[in-house]
C-alpha cells in the first residue's frame, strides 16, 4: 500500500459554525471552511473551492465533508487506509439510500462487495470526499468561475471528463444528519445512508472488501415507485438523466414482465404483503417487493463476477446485507411519507424485502 497523509477541512456555513466546530474537534479534521458570501445566493461551490483550496500541499490526500453528518472517531484512520489502497481514486464515503448510486451500493452490498464505480449520470455525493491533492487542485481549477452552484453536480462532470467516476464505500460510517439543507434540497426529506455498519465491520469491508466496477443495470426506488438504470444510460439525449420505470427497461434487461409477474405469484408472501400494504398502500407494497427482487436478481449476477471475498469476515458481509436490506422500505417511500417508518415499520418492510431479494437471487441468470 502506498504511504499517505491525509489533510481535512470541514465545509460549513456561519448557522452552522458551532456544529462544524465540534465535528471538526471529534474527528480531528484539520481546518472549518467557511462560505465566504454567507449572505449570498445558496451555492454549496462558493464553500466547497475554500475547503479544496485547504490541502495540504505536502500532503497526499485531501479529505472534505460537509458540517451536517456524523462519523465514528476512527473515520480519518478508515480514510487513510482507503487512500493507501487506493492513492489514485476519488473516494466518496457517504451516498443517499434513494439515490441510483444509492442502488448500486445496494446492490454491491448484496453482492459482497466493499466497493462500486459511481454511475456517471447522476451527482456525486459529496458529504465526505478523499481526493488526491493534485486532483482536488485540478478540481479546484476545473470549478471555479462555474456558474453551477452544487458542488456535487460538478464534481460528476469533473469526473466523466477525466474518464473515471469516483469509487463509493459501499459500507458506511458517515450519516446525514437533520433534513435542514442551505443548498436547497429539503424537499427530499429525511435522507440517510444506504448501507450504515460500524467502522469495525467498515475497516476490513474497505481494506480488502471486492470492487464492483460495472453493477450493470441497477433498481432503484424514486417517490414510491421502481425504476431502472440502464447500462450506458449517460449516452442518451438527456444525459441520462432521465427514470425508466422498471415495467419500460425490462426488455433491456433480458427479463420479461411475465418472468416477474410469476415471481410475484409464487413468492410474495400474502401475510408480509398485506401489513405492508395496510401502512403505506398497496401500489407500495407491491412496487417495493418487485425492486427488491429485481435487485436479487441483479446482486446474484455482480455475486457471480465477483467471485472469492478476499478475507473478509463473513460477519462484516452479513452484517453489511442486513443494512443495506433494512433501508430499502424507507428510502423507496415518498419523502413526506418517510417519517412513518419507524423501528416497526422498518422491521416490516425488512422482513418483506428480503422474501423478493431471496425470490430474486433464485431467478436463472441471463
Amino acid at each position: 500500500m502506498a504511504t499517505v497523509r491525509v489533510s481535512s477541512a470541514v465545509m460549513t456555513h456561519p448557522v452552522r459554525l458551532e456544529q462544524a466546530r465540534e465535528l471538526a474537534a471529534r474527528l480531528r479534521l484539520d481546518a472549518l471552511a467557511l462560505d465566504p458570501e454567507p449572505d449570498g445566493p445558496p451555492c454549496a461551490l462558493r464553500t466547497a473551492l475554500v475547503a479544496w483550496a485547504a490541502a495540504d500541499p505536502a500532503g497526499s490526500h485531501h479529505l472534505v465533508v460537509q458540517d451536517d453528518v456524523s462519523a465514528p472517531e476512527e473515520m480519518v484512520a478508515l480514510v487513510e487506509r482507503a487512500a493507501a489502497r487506493f492513492p489514485d481514486e476519488a473516494l466518496v464515503f457517504y451516498t443517499n439510500w434513494h439515490a441510483r448510486n444509492g442502488g448500486a451500493a445496494r446492490l454491491a452490498a448484496l453482492a459482497g462487495a466493499g466497493w462500486v464505480r459511481a454511475v456517471p449520470d447522476e451527482f456525486t455525493p459529496s458529504l465526505a470526499v478523499c481526493l488526491p491533492v493534485d486532483t482536488a487542485e485540478d478540481f479546484r481549477r476545473f470549478a471555479t468561475g462555474s456558474t453551477e452552484r452544487h458542488d456535487d453536480e460538478l464534481f460528476s462532470v469533473f469526473f466523466r471528463a477525466r474518464g473515471r467516476m469516483s469509487l463509493i464505500a459501499v459500507p458506511t460510517v458517515v450519516e446525514h444528519i437533520g433534513t435542514s439543507s442551505i443548498n436547497g434540497h429539503a424537499t427530499q426529506g429525511i435522507r440517510l445512508a444506504v448501507c450504515p455498519v460500524d467502522a469495525a465491520d467498515a475497516g476490513p469491508l474497505l481494506e480488502r472488501g471486492r470492487v464492483l466496477e460495472e453493477p450493470g443495470w441497477v433498481p432503484y426506488m424514486r417517490y414510491g415507485e421502481g425504476y431502472v438504470r440502464l447500462v450506458g444510460q449517460e449516452h442518451g439525449p438527456d444525459g441520462g438523466r432521465g427514470h425508466h420505470r422498471w415495467r419500460d427497461a425490462l426488455p433491456a434487461t433480458g427479463l420479461a414482465e411475465r418472468t416477474v409477474r410469476e415471481a410475484v405469484a409464487d413468492a410474495m408472501p400474502a401475510d408480509l404483503a398485506a401489513e405492508v400494504a395496510g401502512r403505506f398502500g398497496r401500489g407500495f407494497a407491491e412496487e417495493l417487493w418487485i425492486h427488491c427482487l429485481l435487485l436479487g436478481r441483479q446482486a446474484a449476477e455482480a455475486a457471480r463476477r465477483l467471485g472469492g471475498d478476499h478475507g473478509v469476515p463473513a460477519g462484516a458481509l452479513a452484517r453489511l446485507r442486513e443494512a443495506a436490506v433494512a433501508t430499502v422500505g424507507p428510502a423507496g417511500l415518498p419523502p413526506e411519507r418517510r417519517p412513518e417508518a419507524g423501528p416497526d415499520e422498518v422491521r416490516l418492510m425488512s422482513a418483506f424485502a428480503w422474501t423478493a431479494v431471496s425470490a430474486g437471487e433464485r431467478l436463472p441468470p441471463a
